[in-house]
């Protein structure tokens, strides 16, 4: 096994910034983040990007790393990561990942690669093409002859991974199932040691959530999303869709009020939270720290702590 690193993680609004500052600062750590919107320059207030304050002199790793128009991938995210945690243990700190991107986590931990190596554009064309040409039953049964286990997990519509797949077979003569089983053969590159954060009454947690929303919109939401647009970032980018921008766009363009697009967003949020909820709880790794009605950071750091030394980092 290798190194040991850290991993706090759960839904949004939990608690994650505060608890993971604090144990980087007990256990001379540095975050890295695992939120896939955080990495957008310019998306501060809409991704709840901790503040100077909240980082309390760690530093943050993963944060600000792409402009708005770029389209980040998991393996992208997942190259850069990684050489974030090995620089940081290379200088003798502890890693801990900090974000509730459930696939980024995973995919960062278990040493992931992706299928299919540098995208072939030409070839990318053709199949879409192709796919247009003769339908998605066509393509998705020319898929089936050569790997009938992805083929069953795929929707006709779902042209993207269709062609993907197909692309994949094409330029390395290897299925994207077999991809899958040879990757999942490979052991973890770290020892990660993992904690989630919840709240023993689901309510208190929407709760929180709608909470933070009304304080994006009091710090001026509106205002950045409108900034965005007005840079020329187009609002069907991929950055753009995320919870908290695509419903400001639509009101900023007249296609729903500003109090809509905030109940808007606290209803989706609160349903992502659930996503990562039931993300979360199929890992049987990971160490559950539940609030009551409010978060006690000292009860969760004192329980952190115990845990943490129990998996022999100190």
């Amino acid at each position: 096994m290798g190194a040991k690193i850290v991993v706090i993680t759960g839904p949004t609004a939990s608690g994650k910034t505060a608890l993971g500052a604090a144990l980087c600062q007990k256990f001379n750590g540095e975050v890295v983040s695992a939120d896939s919107m955080q990495i957008y320059r310019r998306m501060t207030i809409g991704t709840a990007k901790p503040t100077p304050e909240e980082m309390q002199g760690v530093k943050h790793h993963m944060i600000d790393v792409a402009e708005p128009e770029e389209n980040w991938s998991v393996a992208r995210y997942v190259e850069a990561a990684e050489k974030c945690v090995e620089d940081i243990l290379a200088r003798g700190k502890l890693p801990v990942i900090v974000g509730g991107t459930g696939l980024y986590i995973d995919s960062l931990l278990s040493g992931r690669t992706f299928a299919g190596g540098p995208v072939n554009e030409a070839l990318r064309q053709e199949l879409s093409e192709r796919y247009d040409e003769i339908g998605a039953d066509g393509l998705l049964g020319e898929l089936r002859k050569v790997d009938p286990a992805r083929a069953e997990k795929l929707h006709p519509g779902d042209k993207k991974r269709i062609v993907r797949a197909l692309e994949v077979f094409i330029l390395t003569g290897k299925t994207i199932t077999q991809h899958d089983l040879e990757t999942k053969a490979i052991p973890p590159r770290w020892e990660a040691a993992k904690l989630a954060l919840d709240f023993e009454n689901r309510q208190d947690l929407y709760d929180r959530i709608d909470r933070r929303v009304d304080n994006m919109f009091a710090r001026g939401l509106m205002d950045e999303v409108r900034a965005l647009l007005d840079s020329g970032v187009p609002d069907d980018c991929t950055a753009m869709q995320a919870i908290g921008y695509k419903e400001t766009v639509a009101a900023l363009r007249g296609e729903c009020s500003e109090e809509e697009a905030r109940a808007r967003i606290q209803q989706e949020s609160r349903r992502y939270a659930k996503r990562q909820l039931t993300w979360f709880r199929r890992d049987r790794e990971i160490e559950w720290h539940r609030f009551g009605a409010e978060p006690d950071l000292d009860e969760a750091i004192q329980h952190s702590t115990a845990f943490l030394r129990s998996r022999g980092i100190e």
